[in-house]
């Protein structure tokens, strides 16, 4: 993901955790080197409903981490997400939940 903002970054303290989840599908967004930070703001606002804030803290976990489930939920509902999501040239995909 293209840096193009104003804000600093001191300190990005990201942790993982495991939850269950009555979801079966997450909606994962890659990380690339094409795509800026607003316009991945900006698109999971319009397609995911995030708020600003949550758009944010997605976009920096998927620039850090690689890869962020955005969203999850049934496979008929993420679908469109997805398609969206990729028509704006962001990489997504939807993966099954896998509970251990």
């Amino acid at each position: 993901m293209i840096v193009q903002n104003d804000f600093d970054i001191k300190e990005l303290n990201i942790v993982e955790t495991v939850t269950a989840s009555n979801f079966p599908f997450n909606l994962i967004v890659w990380n690339d080197e094409v795509n800026s930070f607003e316009w991945v703001i900006d698109s999971l606002m319009k397609v995911c409903k995030h708020s600003e804030e949550q758009a944010e803290q997605c976009a920096m976990i998927i620039h850090f981490q690689g890869k962020y489930a955005v969203k999850n939920g049934e496979f008929d509902k993420l679908k469109p997400m997805c398609d969206a999501i990729t028509e704006r040239g962001i990489n997504a995909t939807i993966e099954e939940v896998v509970n251990k």
